[in-house]
């Protein structure tokens, strides 16, 4: 069915009128033909009703067809104008096409056919125009929305900025505290457990047996708080990437069993066994040595202190590439999976609940994962609930000068810092296997 379209004729010559009016007829154009004899009523006629097109003679009696041209588009009229020139009014109709006309139609040339196409032509143009006008509108106004987005997500970013300003300034200020703080504690610290042993001397003076415990008491527990002070502090150093690496040539096999040699004690107040086994052909190594000793006293402490029963051993052996490998076996309370990176984080323990079993400050092995970072190495665990633990290092024999006093390494394990796996740690391992059928270690 072909659309009704609402006509207005704008011409103050009647013939004229009634020659538009058979010439659409014949053309067999459905519409609503609407009819004014001058600009002030055709302007009327278009502030009140939509039309699809106007048909405008050029010759009004009050106005030409160009003010009433420039009058509709001024009050943003929008609607198809075909101007009907009469003969010689060509050049005047190029002036109409500029100032908003669609088309124009000589009526010298006007028959159904014509007048028809040009109707038809003109609404065409104009809807594709409002259609591109839409769609500009709404470009401009997914433009603008887009403008304000980025505005917003530049006062975001601002923000985020600032906070993080923030933070990094309330880092370096908790880094600076609890380095200033540690400092300040060891040395009332160190004068504690100084005096306590001396107090311990028989050249001093006999002390009963009841003094003596107390005395030993302080002691112990001077050194235990010694040990965390001195943990904080790495911590904080590690944190202002202010901890540098003292490399030199060294005997491994030699620092690994004083390590040994310095937790046994620990070891043998809850009847663990403590064994120790070096497969190495060449012990010397490039590498900081009280570093080296610092992970493996770490790694112990927490063997022996997450074991009940049954046995902890080290072991270090050669590997491929010129590197070689620190491992130390427990059969404790295992780890579970999901608890596999937290135990790598600072201040982070699997239990962190004030009523913990298991005390510490939960930096060892943050520490220990930033050491073996610096130094170019790699941490393996494996363990499982109930079984023990396997925690694996492997080292580069020599390290590289540029790790040495280098930019200290982020506290964060990643996968390519540290490697996990659930597996039974014992039954991967030869040395286990070893132990279980009385291979025989060295035992300090």
């Amino acid at each position: 069915m072909e659309e009704t379209l609402k006509i207005l004729v704008v011409d103050d010559d009647e013939v004229d009128r009634m020659a538009v009016r058979r010439a659409l007829t014949q053309a067999g154009v459905q519409m609503e033909l609407s009819e004014v004899g001058n600009g002030n009523d055709a302007f009327s006629a278009l502030t009140t009703t939509a039309y699809d097109c106007v048909l405008l003679n050029y010759r009004l009696p009050d106005q030409d067809g160009l003010a009433l041209i420039q009058q509709l588009r001024s009050s943003e009229i929008k609607v198809p104008l075909v101007v009907l020139t009469g003969q010689g009014d060509e050049k005047i109709a190029v002036q109409l096409m500029k100032a908003g006309a669609t088309d124009y139609l000589s009526k010298s040339r006007l028959s159904p056919e014509s007048l028809a196409q040009v109707l038809r032509s003109a609404i065409r143009v104009y809807r594709a125009e409002m259609q591109v006008a839409l769609a500009n509108q709404q470009l401009r106004e997914s433009r603008e929305q887009l403008i304000r987005k980025n505005q917003e997500l530049e006062r975001q970013q601002q923000q985020i900025q600032m906070q993080n300003f923030k933070l990094s300034e309330a880092s370096l200020l908790k880094s600076h505290f609890l380095a200033t703080m540690s400092h300040e504690l060891r040395t009332p610290m160190n004068a504690i457990i100084g005096f306590s042993q001396i107090l311990l001397r028989p050249k001093f003076g006999q002390l009963t047996h009841q003094q003596a415990d107390m005395v030993e008491r302080i002691l112990n527990n001077g050194k235990h708080l010694l040990m965390l002070l001195n943990e904080v502090l790495d911590f904080s150093k590690l944190e202002a990437g202010r901890l540098d690496l003292k490399a030199e040539i060294f005997d491994v096999s030699k620092v690994i069993n004083l390590a040994v040699s310095e937790m046994r004690s620990l070891a043998d107040a809850k009847n663990l066994s403590l064994l120790v086994q070096s497969d190495l052909q060449n012990p010397l190594v490039f590498n900081d040595p009280v570093r080296i000793k610092q992970i493996l006293i770490n790694l112990l402490s927490n063997a022996i202190k997450f074991t009940e029963s049954g046995e902890i051993w080290v072991e270090v052996k050669e590997l491929p590439a010129n590197r070689v490998a620190i491992i130390v076996q427990d059969t404790g309370i295992g780890i579970a999976p999901r608890d596999f990176k937290r135990i790598f984080e600072a201040f982070r323990q699997v239990d962190q609940t004030i009523t913990r079993k298991y005390p510490g400050t939960g930096l060892g092995l943050a520490i220990i994962d930033s050491l073996v970072r610096m130094m170019g190495g790699k941490i393996f665990l494996e363990s499982k609930l109930g079984i023990g633990s396997m925690f694996k290092i492997e080292l580069p024999r020599q390290i590289t000068l540029a790790t040495v006093g280098g930019e200290t390494p982020p506290l964060e394990v990643d996968g390519d810092g540290a490697f996990y796996s659930a597996k039974n740690p014992h039954q991967s391992s030869s040395q286990a296997r070893k132990a279980s059928i009385g291979y025989p270690k060295f035992k300090l």
